[in-house]
């Protein structure tokens, strides 16, 4: 089996993650690093031991990758994955896929005119404790679900958008919601601006397909050094799971019993504890349906989705309304 060629669009902190999880692969080879400030992609480039470009169109040529990752800044995501698609290139993009939903519908129908991948990084997925509850759930074992709980904040992540916390972060929440819990039909939303004037804290009120509810409160007024800076809980008739720092730790209770079942990684089982190993769960999962022809475990219309229930949550809080929202895209 032929190594499949990678090239990395983003030279900042988490597109190394993109070049080491390419470059140390067996099965694929980094070919190239991509960025705007030359000297920073030559020192991301030597340290992978692979080639600098600042021209993606020069890369493309010269290259030839049989896939191309994007990790830029985040509202800078739009003409670059645009370039690419146009290009028929197939692509990995990390969230959020763009903060406008016209550009969000233009790249989607641009890479299904040209048959590419599309695949986006919603990671959290991947994590142990999400995989386990989400099995957990499709068993049965906690009945019919009644409401699920999202919290998660950290230090502000600033950008131009005055929602880049929403949009951005919370995107994970919104995909998460409807990942273990079914499609959202409805958004009620409150914000506050009032630390640094960016609607740095939202709390959310979701109402799901089949009577499910359930909340979201997304920050960027607190820390991630607190524990369970990110919470999941889903509650149903028969049980309730709570998935603690998405790979810490995962307990899942019997309804009227005291008892607890608990996940935590074992003292070898250091990759299932960290998480950017939920990167490497999902790179291993995409190439191998891209090499098999088949679409992406997570398309990039996942982030299209999120995006809208963001934009829902936006027209809910500047309209003091619920705002309703189809459950498909």
């Amino acid at each position: 089996m032929s190594a499949l060629k990678v090239a990395v669009v983003g030279a900042g902190t988490w597109g190394t993650q993109h070049a080491r999880i390419f470059a140390g692969r067996p099965d694929t080879e980094l070919v190239a690093v991509v960025g705007r400030d030359p000297g920073r992609v030559t020192r991301r480039a030597d340290e992978f031991d692979t080639h600098a470009y600042t021209d993606l169109d020069r890369m493309l040529e010269r290259e030839r990758p049989d896939l191309v990752t994007v990790c830029l800044p985040n509202e800078g995501h739009f003409e670059v994955t645009r370039q690419l698609v146009d290009a028929g290139v197939d692509l990995l993009v990390e969230k959020p896929l763009v903060f406008d939903l016209g550009e969000a519908d233009t790249l989607l129908d641009a890479a299904e005119a040209s048959g590419s991948f599309f695949a986006i990084n919603f990671n959290h997925r991947y994590a142990e404790p999400v995989q386990r509850a989400k099995a957990a759930i499709d068993a049965g074992e906690l009945g019919r679900l009644v409401f699920v709980t999202w919290r998660f904040g950290g230090e502000a992540n600033h950008g131009t958008s005055r929602h880049a916390n929403l949009i951005e972060t919370q995107c994970h929440g919104f995909d998460m919601i409807e990942h273990l819990a079914g499609p959202v039909v409805s958004v009620a939303a409150q914000m506050t601006d009032a630390t640094y004037g960016d609607y740095s804290t939202i709390a959310l009120a979701l109402e799901l397909a089949d009577g499910v509810v359930a909340t979201m409160l997304g920050s960027y007024d607190t820390s991630y050094a607190y524990p369970d800076s990110q919470l999941v809980e889903v509650n149903g008739t028969d049980g309730r799971l709570t998935i603690h720092d998405t790979v810490r730790r995962l307990e899942v209770a019997r309804a009227g019993n005291a008892e607890r079942r608990v996940w935590e990684a074992g003292y070898f089982d250091d990759e299932a504890r960290r998480f950017h190993g939920t990167f490497d769960r999902h790179v291993e999962h995409l190439l191998s349906a891209l090499r098999a022809g088949d679409p992406p475990p997570i398309h990039a219309r996942a982030g299209r989705r999120a995006l809208e229930l963001a934009h829902a949550a936006i027209a809910s809080f500047e309209t003091g309304r619920r705002v309703p929202v189809a459950t498909t895209s």
